[in-house]
């Protein structure tokens, strides 16, 4: 797993839970398990790999919200937890 960005991957249900879009890993694998995450449009498992640049959008219950990777990093304080993606419409 990677800090410096350089090509590297980390785990969806990881990335999720790091970046604080999701609050638990368990949670983020059940959501990866009703199939609720996609990933570059392709519906993607909790073990799926994501790298910087990857569109990924998560269904929540009615709505849902599409990011764009930015940073993979493995711990990060709660204030800089968004600078790990952007919000894309």
């Amino acid at each position: 797993m990677s800090n410096d960005g350089n090509g590297e991957t980390m785990r969806i249900d990881k990335f999720l839970k790091v970046s604080r879009l999701i609050k638990r890993r368990t949670v983020a694998k059940e959501a990866a398990d009703k199939s609720r995450i996609v990933i570059n449009g392709r519906i993607a498992k909790a073990g799926a790999d994501v790298k910087e640049g990857d569109i990924i959008t998560i269904a929540f219950g009615t709505s849902e919200v599409t990011v764009r990777v930015k940073a993979l990093n493995e711990h990060v304080r709660k204030e800089d937890a968004a600078d790990m993606y952007e919000v894309v419409e």
